[in-house]
Formats: C-alpha cells, structure tokens, sequence
C-alpha cells in the first residue's frame, strides 16, 4: 500500500491518495453486504464515528510524509502507534503497562528522536505529523479493541473508510476556496489520474482493504499491544520497496533509531504476554 501511495503521490496531492485509498475499499465492502449483511449488536455509535475520523486524519499526516520523506522512516512513524497503544489501553481498558513495559515504551521513543535526528528544540513538519500518525492510528487501534465487543469487522473498516472517503472529498472542495499555503499535508485540488496511474489506484485499493480487514481482526482477536507488535514487518518490507523506488538507505542513526523502535514493540508485545 505504502509503494502504491509513494507512487501516486509525485502526481497528486496526499488527500487525494487517501481518497483513492479509501473509495475501494467502501465498494469492497458494500459489495460483501449483498452476499452477508452485518451481524452485531451495534450500542456504540460515538466510538465507532471517533474511529474513523481520528483513522482518517493518521492516514493523511502518514501519507503526506510518503510523498516528503523515505518510505521505511513515514513507516516507522507510523509504527509507533503499538508503543502508544499500549500506553492508550492501559488508560482507557485497564490493561497493565508492568515495568518492563515502560521500559519499552522510553526505548521506541528514544528511536524515534534517532529518527527525526533534532538540530534543536524545533521539529520539522514531517516529524510532527510522523509522531501524529503513530498517535492517531493507536487511538483508532484501541477503540477497535473496545469496538469488536459490538461490531462486525466490516462495519468497523467500513467507518474508517467511510471517513477516508467522505473527509477528503469535502477537503478538495474547499481546496478552490483557501489557498492551500502550509495546509498542504490536508487540502489540495483533484487532479485527474494519468491512465497508467490507475492501476497503481487499484492496487493501493485492494491491498489497503485487505490489510485493514485482518488488521482489525487481529486487534479483536488478541490484545492490543501483542497485534501491534507484529505489524512491525512493515518497517522490512518498507526499507525494501523504497529503495525500488529510489528512497536512499537510511543513514547510521536513522537505521539505530528504526531498530530501537522496532525493538520497543516487540518488547511491548513480549510484556502483553
């Protein structure tokens, strides 16, 4: 998916990535309704809009960073979000942290300064939105966990997707009127796909779904900070694709910052054992 948008996005504004991103994926699962209409007890309105918009708005600060930095380090800020999951189900469904745990969490955020490598107390825009991805997409991750309990799978893809798609539409349409200035990672006029543009469309719509529909099985079917964990072989196959695509490899304190953030997650997960 990551491969997919980074394409796109040398033609399109991020906005319109996470739109083609999103509009699939509704036809997918609108389609599957016809065959298996959703079974769940529903009672959770409020939560399942907050999972969407708040997926939604991760998505676009992950794909404006797509288009600006190497594939591997906007996905290893995306990443971040089981460390911050962890902490997030800890507060809000009681799930113990433990020592180690926080021992965890204080090693993935060392590797994520290693990352965005300070010259001083500013960070860049990319760096902001990268810690923003990881948090937005734990708050979304977390809220499926709680979700689950009520929903069908695909009603829970299908909010997040349904603001993927609504969200960005609105935010083309205002794109005409306000000048898109340093508001550029939210708003950006349409532009129409080259033809050989739309397969890369169909592609990014496909594995997206696919991967958003076993993503949120896996939160559902096991606890939070353990699923998260094993979403970190996105970071391997990332480093690789970019480099097809012409990212450079990621210099010494960035790659030491990738392994220390990959390393926070995997000792989350061991701790949620």
């Amino acid at each position: 998916m990551g491969a997919f948008a980074k394409l796109l996005s040398s033609s399109m504004p991020p906005v319109e990535v996470v739109f083609f991103r999103n509009v699939i994926g509704v036809i997918l699962i609108v389609a599957s309704l016809a065959k298996v209409p959703f079974s769940h007890k529903g009672g959770k309105p409020f939560l399942l809009i907050f999972r969407g918009v708040i997926g939604f708005l991760s998505l676009l600060a992950f794909f404006y960073n797509i288009a600006h930095i190497s594939l591997a380090d906007a996905m290893t800020f995306s990443r971040t979000s089981p460390i911050f999951t962890a902490l997030f189900a800890a507060w809000f469904l009681k799930e113990s942290i433990g020592k180690k745990g926080w021992i965890a969490v204080f090693i993935g955020f060392i590797g994520v300064v290693f990352i965005m490598q300070p010259s001083g107390i500013t960070l860049s825009k990319t760096d902001i939105l990268g810690l923003f991805s990881g948090v937005g997409a734990a708050l979304a991750y977390t809220s499926v966990r709680e979700l689950k309990k009520y929903y069908d799978t695909r009603a829970i893809v299908l909010s997040f997707m349904g603001a993927g798609t609504a969200g960005p539409i609105l935010l083309m349409g205002i794109s005409y009127f306000v000048p898109t200035g340093d508001l550029d990672f939210i708003l950006g006029k349409f532009v129409m796909p080259k033809s050989s543009e739309w397969l890369y469309i169909l592609g990014l719509g496909i594995f997206s779904t696919l991967a958003q529909t076993y993503m949120t099985k896996a939160y559902g079917a096991t606890r939070a900070g353990i699923a998260g964990a094993v979403s970190y072989t996105n970071i391997l196959f990332s480093l690789f694709f970019g480099i097809m695509l012409g990212d450079s490899f990621p210099n010494v304190a960035g790659l030491f910052g990738i392994m220390l953030v990959v390393m926070g997650g995997i000792l989350v997960a061991k701790e949620k054992v």
